[in-house]
């Protein structure tokens, strides 16, 4: 079946307009050290993966922006602040954009593909950058091209620059064991598609969903999501 460009959920409008003024700690998000992370993980998992290479480009756009999108919700999870924005995604109302990027990336590894638009455009209407461009990466793979131009003006940096974290600020357990971290990135660097762990999914699978008339069941976020940073992968 042959997608179409639409525009977002107007029914999220109210809620997207609320959060636009929250801070988004993702924004200024540091490319360089997420490539040394990335280059780290890689590097980690050759004495098991010696096979662990880049990926030629590929053949088409939309092929590889699906790749793109992959590696980008991967490099998210991977981030330091993942695992206390999805905390704060929690434990703050209004929900804050960052966690919902965070909960957005989960939900698209976990085969969530629909459900993880909505959160998607959740953060990225609140602000969020990160977000916008995943939805750009989104709707190209789609080949929905006019809505992927939309999202990809929304990337564009801010006037001023965000305020920077308080000195001082506890360092946070990453959100995923390192294993299954540097597994994300081998099979990304692969040119396959990352998932998760099946005792992870089962986590994510065991949401409450609420239903919605453009994306089906949308997973709310609670509290068993705090359960990640602790599993442990056999």
């Amino acid at each position: 079946m042959e997608c179409t460009d639409h525009e977002p959920a107007a029914d999220i409008d109210a809620v997207l307009e609320a959060a636009e003024t929250l801070t988004d700690t993702y924004r200024d998000y540091d490319v360089d050290a997420a490539l040394e992370r990335v280059t780290a993980l890689a590097q980690a998992g050759t004495e098991q993966a010696p096979e662990v290479c880049v990926p030629t480009p590929y053949p088409t756009i939309h092929e590889q922006a699906a790749h793109d999108l992959d590696l980008a919700v991967s490099l998210i999870v991977d981030a330091p602040q993942a695992c206390s924005s999805l905390t704060r995604l929690l434990d703050t109302d209004p929900v804050e954009p960052e966690g919902a990027l965070v909960f957005a990336a989960l939900l698209h590894l976990a085969g969530y593909r629909e459900p993880s638009q909505f959160w998607f455009e959740f953060a990225a209407g609140a602000g969020n950058r990160t977000a916008a461009f995943c939805l750009f990466l989104l709707h190209q793979q789609r080949s929905e091209h006019r809505t992927a131009t939309y999202w990809r003006t929304r990337t564009n940096p801010p006037a001023q620059p965000p305020m920077p974290s308080p000195a001082g600020t506890l360092r946070h357990p990453h959100l995923l064991p390192d294993a299954v971290r540097r597994d994300l990135i081998r099979r990304c660097w692969k040119g396959l598609r990352p998932s998760l762990p099946p005792r992870f999914e089962a986590v994510i699978h065991s949401l409450p969903v609420e239903p919605h008339s453009e994306f089906g069941g949308i997973p709310r976020p609670d509290h068993t999501l705090t359960e990640l940073p602790a599993l442990t992968v056999h």
